[in-house]
C-alpha cells in the first residue's frame, strides 16, 4: 500500500522514512529491523499524553477513576480500534504465515503497530508532534470520554455488588480451551455457590472469558 496515502491519513508526514518503514514492520517480516524496540517507547508517550488529556479535563476525578479512563483509552482493545479507524492492518509488513492466519486484522498486532508509529513519529521529531498526533487520532474517543463508574470491569463490579451483601466471591474456572496455541479460545465458567448460580463466558484469553462470565453473572442479578 502506498505509505504516502498512510501519511496523508494520520496528517504527519516523515522526515526519515525508514521509522515509518521500521514501524510498520512485524518481526515475523524481519527479525533485525522490526516494530518492537518503537513499540515499547510508544506505549510509554501514548500513557504520558493520555494521563495528562484526562488528569486536565477530569479535575475532579480520583487517582483510580483516572486510571481506569486511561486503561479504557489504552489497552490493546482500544488501541486496536483507532487503528481500524485509519485501516492500518493494510500498512503492516507482515511474514506469510502472520499473513495467512489474518495477522493484519489481529488486535495485539494491530495495537503494537500503533504503539510503534507512536514511537517513531517522537523519535522523528519530538514529543510534541507524537502528542499532536495521538490526539488527533484520539479526537472521538476523547470527546466521548465515560464515567469512571461505568468503566469498572464485570468482574470488579461483581465483586463488589457480591461483598456488598456479604455474600462469598465467585470461583472462576477454565472449562475448555479451544484452538492452536496462537489464536486459543477460553470458555470459563463463574460460580456463586451461595447464589446457586453458574454462568459461563468466552474470550482469547483467560482473563477476557473470566470478564464474560462475570458480565454473565450480573445481567442474570440484574445489575
Amino acid at each position: 500500500m502506498n505509505q504516502d496515502i498512510f501519511q496523508e491519513t494520520i496528517a504527519y508526514q516523515f522526515k526519515r522514512s525508514k521509522l515509518l518503514e521500521q514501524a510498520l514492520t512485524h518481526r515475523s517480516y524481519s527479525s533485525n529491523l522490526n516494530n518492537e524496540r518503537l513499540e515499547f517507547l510508544g506505549d510509554s508517550i501514548l500513557n504520558l499524553v493520555i494521563s495528562r488529556y484526562i488528569y486536565l479535563a477530569r479535575p475532579d476525578a480520583s487517582e483510580g477513576e483516572l486510571s481506569r479512563m486511561r486503561a479504557s483509552l489504552v489497552n490493546e482493545e482500544a488501541l486496536a480500534q483507532v487503528a481500524r479507524d485509519i485501516d492500518l492492518g493494510e500498512y503492516i509488513n507482515l511474514g506469510g504465515g502472520e499473513l495467512k492466519s489474518g495477522g493484519s486484522r489481529r488486535a495485539s498486532i494491530l495495537s503494537d503497530t500503533m504503539e510503534a508509529i507512536f514511537g517513531a513519529i517522537y523519535l522523528d521529531s519530538g514529543f510534541s508532534q507524537a502528542q499532536q498526533t495521538i490526539l488527533f487520532l484520539y479526537d472521538e474517543y476523547l470527546r466521548k470520554l465515560p464515567d469512571a463508574e461505568a468503566l469498572k470491569d464485570p468482574k470488579t463490579r461483581l465483586q463488589e455488588y457480591l461483598q456488598s451483601q456479604q455474600i462469598e466471591l465467585p470461583k472462576y474456572n477454565v472449562s475448555k480451551t479451544t484452538g492452536k496455541s496462537h489464536d486459543q479460545t477460553f470458555t470459563v465458567t463463574c460460580i456463586i455457590d451461595a447464589l446457586k448460580l453458574n454462568t459461563s463466558g468466552r474470550g482469547s484469553s483467560r482473563k477476557k472469558a473470566e470478564q464474560s462470565a462475570a458480565d454473565s453473572a450480573l445481567h442474570r442479578l440484574n445489575r
